[in-house]
């Protein structure tokens, strides 16, 4: 008797799981279907904040603004470090960047993701020695947070062709902490393609590695060795902001994130 109260527990527990899960899509995509353009007000601070917004043909663009749309309404925003707030102006710049990662690709908004806390400037994490501490620009965590300075996210968006852009970093690392372990490796959608990413990471990683070491110059910015996780989010800035340069100098490399992404940069 308790073996089928079990089981009949179990079961109802799983039904209840599937219909919460099957709420929260639903509430998504009406969200979705009812979230109107951008106003021309918010389009002034993109032209004024993200450069590379203008070149993104017009038919992607509008795919994206109800994707900023939902993200800024679920998405909780806190100001730091004598931010008194967090505008709509900051709100709009920082999402739109966001939104870019998952125009051409299946997604759930970020679904880790709670809060974005932004600085005004670089910041220090705290919980060591601060004054020995480097200053931060940006920061992705698995537990649900992006951090960003705001001043950083500025200089970011309105170069977009230097190959440096924090929100699209640090928002690379969290689709690649969707699958628990940032490691380079993001959610894929079979072996096959897990397979054909870890080779053309794996041989991208080593080639720019040894250009690093030999003092050859590289289309990827230097940070990008860290480790495999940081490579992928600077492989993903560059795949962005400086496409024909990376697709020239990583053909394979560029060909894995114009899949992954949906995208091809390089016809912008």
């Amino acid at each position: 008797m308790k073996l089928i109260f079990w089981c009949v527990w179990v079961c109802g527990m799983i039904a209840i799981a599937v219909w919460a899960f099957g709420s929260v899509k639903r509430r998504r995509f009406k969200a979705l279907a009812e979230a109107g353009p951008l106003s021309d007000l918010d389009h002034s601070y993109l032209l004024a904040h993200f450069h590379l917004f203008e070149r993104i043909p017009l038919e992607i663009r509008h795919k994206m603004e109800p994707i900023i749309q939902v993200l800024i309404q679920e998405k909780n925003f806190e100001a730091c470090g004598g931010l008194t707030e967090v505008s709509r102006e900051m709100k709009v710049v920082i999402m739109a960047q966001a939104a870019l990662l998952l125009v051409g690709r299946r997604h759930h908004f970020y679904p880790k993701l709670q809060s974005v806390l932004l600085y005004p400037d670089a910041f220090k994490k705290g919980g060591g020695n601060e004054e020995e501490e480097a200053p931060r620009l940006g920061e992705s965590w698995s537990s649900g947070s992006v951090i960003l300075s705001w001043k950083s996210v500025q200089q970011g968006g309105r170069n977009g062709e230097d190959g440096h852009n924090v929100v699209i970093h640090e928002f690379a690392h969290q689709l690649d902490q969707e699958n628990r372990h940032a490691d380079g490796l993001p959610k894929l959608e079979d072996r096959t393609a897990i397979g054909n990413w870890a080779h053309a990471f794996s041989d991208a990683y080593g080639d720019f590695c040894k250009d690093l070491d030999a003092g050859r110059k590289t289309v990827l910015d230097s940070y990008g060795a860290t480790n495999p996780a940081e490579f992928f989010a600077v492989a993903t800035e560059t795949f962005f902001e400086k496409a024909k340069q990376l697709k020239r100098d990583y053909p394979e490399l560029y060909s894995q994130l114009k899949g992954y992404y949906g995208l091809d940069p390089v016809g912008w």
